[in-house]
């Protein structure tokens, strides 16, 4: 099946369970943001993880599981820039970015945060003044950039 169509059986079976994302994270040991991103097919189910979902979500198909445990083509929609979060996140990367970027070199050197060794996480939490504040963490494992010698390049290599 198309992979619009395992998102949609994937959301009813979230919506069946009456479970939001974060109560679905409890019960599986991941992050709320990383189960949503395998239920919308941007993250791969991996194998540890199939009798927490299955448990957690029990009227998952296997036919979902299957799909879910293969490589995902992880993708957005440019049209999702539309909606006002969405739009909001890319401003405060865009705002804060560069001198996020110039900590992190600060901190840690010439490198970047990686996305692929990457956790991310919605937390809800009282501010100070008693509103409530939306907390969006994004935790990288730091990469350093690679001076390119050639001696290092395999394709270099006199075998």
């Amino acid at each position: 099946s198309s992979k619009i169509e395992t998102v949609d059986k994937l959301r009813r079976v979230k919506t069946i369970s009456g479970k939001t994302y974060s109560q679905i994270a409890e019960e599986t040991g991941l992050t709320n943001v990383y189960v949503a991103q395998l239920l919308k097919r941007q993250a791969q189910l991996k194998p540890q993880t199939v009798p927490l979902l299955r448990s957690s979500l029990p009227d998952i198909t296997d036919d979902l599981i299957l799909e879910m445990m293969q490589p995902p083509l992880r993708s957005y929609d440019p049209q999702l820039i539309q909606d006002p979060t969405v739009y909001r996140l890319s401003e405060a990367v865009m705002h804060f970015g560069e001198s996020i970027k110039e900590i992190i070199n600060e901190e840690f050197g010439d490198g970047i945060m990686s996305t692929v060794d990457f956790y991310c996480s919605v937390d809800k939490v009282k501010g100070v003044d008693g509103n409530h504040r939306a907390v969006v963490t994004f935790d990288g494992k730091y990469l350093a950039h690679a001076e390119h010698k050639s001696e290092k390049m395999v394709s270099r290599l006199r075998l």
